[in-house]
């Protein structure tokens, strides 16, 4: 029954060598196949013709599913770059489309090493495609993301003591069809409001379908040492988090109707989604694959009617930002999901709470971690204390074993009966050594997650070296305190009478120290700190056992 502590050991080597390859993964060999191949962009030459197939652009039928490739007509004119800066964006609409074609987050930078230089969450760049587009489908002339707008001036900032920026772009048809175009931007929000304008001087009725969608590549962004999901995800009554995978789209187009929910396209930290009225009418949810390289994301809504002499509107909401549950559920139901801990959610979650209470206590992530650590253990003190009198108490049987095992020779059955007998005899249970390690497995998982999916601690400063929470250690001085507080630990427990096993449990906290030099800096800080609670709670249990 020795084995099974060693197999608990083990176990947990093999889950952080998984952790290790994930990371691996996105850091040390990062996908290169794609980064190279040009994505689905339009220019500034003369369109194509109007039966041409632009295959990122839904359907105006009312029938066909919402991303069937249609010919469109798209205008030759020139675009143009609108510049708009608020406190919390740098933005970049195109008058092709009155797209978002760049989304600079100024509260975010880059890395640590960089503390000027925001993320570039949307791009147009090639090699890190991701816009926000929107249109109006219809069976006559309407604007979609091929249409040129016209705007009033190039650079709009939202001044000190104003708390809302409006942008209205301009469409014209020359029958008379107006469409204004315009982005509502707020202080302190990464909501941003799109509201159609459509003024029908035609003489006729007209119809379209309002769309709205994202538009990236394959590449993955954001973070650069660990690996976690980016792609479609969608929200709706009864589905409240389904990702689409980019390699399921390869296969077949996602399609979805529904009253209420979003769309979105997440990455590590950052989410981009689509929120539209939330009424009951049916709305289509639709993902696809472009090309193979590039996806399209979206919702198209309900078909919009204006009669002739009259005005309609349409409009939807996008958040375009960080990760934020606080924030994220004041926008959308269920769309703090984004915050991804996956199967430990139920443990991740509350973790997360706790330690941000903590960290508006101590006003450091790095010290929150620490207390943290031992709210977890005082949460588990009992059941570890008696796991370590179990394993006192197998550690004084210790003399026992080895003149059992000489007596037995290589007999392992006999040796085996003979051990159990003894642990009868003496009321010890081999299996309570085992607990302290079965009981952490989960908490280490789910804070793992937590480290990997809370952007509250990206670039967290700590103490000294410690600059980065999220990322691992520049001098490795956590990793090996964590190896030396491991090695001190197996000599509190009982050694196995296996001589191979011996050998192997010498080699695991080298082993062990290799693999956490790759871990975040605060995942290794909470084991340390556990690892040294540990010690001196068995360290006093042990004393106390060996003085009966």
């Amino acid at each position: 029954m020795d084995n099974l502590r060693t197999l608990f050991i083990f176990g947990l080597l093999i889950v952080s060598l998984l952790l290790w390859q994930a990371w691996q993964k996105d850091y040390v060999h990062p996908q290169q196949t794609e980064q190279n191949t040009p994505s689905t962009q339009i220019d500034d030459a003369p369109a194509a013709a109007n039966d041409a197939e632009l295959p990122d652009l839904p359907s105006a039928s009312a029938q066909a599913l919402p991303d069937v490739p249609e010919s469109a007509q798209s205008s030759a004119a020139t675009k143009q770059n609108i510049h708009v800066k608020t406190d919390v964006m740098d933005v970049q609409i195109s008058t092709q489309g009155g797209d978002i074609q760049n989304l600079a987050l100024l509260k975010y930078a880059v890395s640590s090493e960089e503390p000027n230089t925001p993320v570039q969450f949307l791009s147009d760049e090639s090699s890190a495609y991701f816009v926000a587009q929107s249109g109006l489908r219809s069976n006559e002339d309407a604007p979609t993301h091929y249409s040129i707008f016209r705007a009033e001036q190039q650079n709009y900032q939202l001044q000190d003591g104003q708390d809302e920026l409006t942008v209205p772009l301009y469409w014209q048809a020359d029958n008379g069809l107006t469409v204004i175009k315009t982005y509502t931007f707020k202080r302190d929000s990464y909501v941003v409001n799109v509201d159609y304008k459509v003024v029908n001087n035609t003489g006729e009725a007209f119809s379209a379908y309002p769309y709205a969608q994202f538009n990236r590549n394959k590449e993955t962004q954001g973070s650069h040492f660990i690996y976690t999901y980016t792609g479609p995800v969608f929200s709706n009554t009864g589905n409240e988090y389904e990702k689409v995978k980019f390699e399921d789209l390869d296969d077949k187009p996602f399609n979805q109707k529904a009253a209420d929910g979003w769309a979105a396209m997440i990455e590590h930290y950052f989410v981009a989604a689509i929120v539209p009225e939330q009424n009951a009418e049916e709305k289509g949810y639709y993902a696809r694959s472009i090309n193979g390289t590039n996806y399209t994301a979206g919702v198209r809504m309900p078909a919009m009617t204006v009669a002739a002499g009259a005005e309609g509107h349409a409009d939807y909401e996008m958040y375009l930002g960080p990760k934020k549950a606080d924030r994220l559920e004041k926008v959308a139901k269920n769309l703090q999901l984004t915050v991804d801990y996956g199967i430990f959610t139920i443990i991740s979650e509350p973790l997360f709470w706790v330690m941000e209470w903590l960290h508006k206590l101590t006003g450091n992530w790095g010290w929150s971690i620490v207390l943290l650590t031992v709210l977890i253990k005082l949460v588990f003190f009992k059941l570890s204390a008696a796991s370590y009198r179990s394993m006192a108490a197998m550690r004084k049987l210790t003399p026992k074993l080895a003149s059992l095992k000489e007596r037995y020779g290589d007999d392992k059955q006999k040796f085996n009966q003979a051990m159990m007998d003894l642990y009868r005899t003496e009321k010890i249970n081999p299996l309570g050594g085992c607990l302290p390690i079965l009981v952490q497995m989960p908490v280490f998982l789910s804070f793992y997650w937590v480290l990997v999916e809370s952007i509250e601690l990206r670039q967290a400063d700590f103490i000294l070296w410690i600059n980065d929470l999220t990322a691992m250690d520049p001098y490795f001085i956590l990793p090996v305190l964590f190896g030396i507080s491991m090695w001190f630990q197996q000599t509190l427990n009982p050694a196995p009478q296996d001589p191979a096993q011996a050998m192997m449990m010498k080699f695991f906290p080298l082993v062990f120290t290799v693999f956490f030099a790759f871990f975040p800096s605060g995942l290794v800080l909470y084991w340390v700190v556990n690892n040294v609670l540990s010690i001196a709670q068995q360290w006093y249990i042990t004393r106390k056992m060996d003085a009966l």
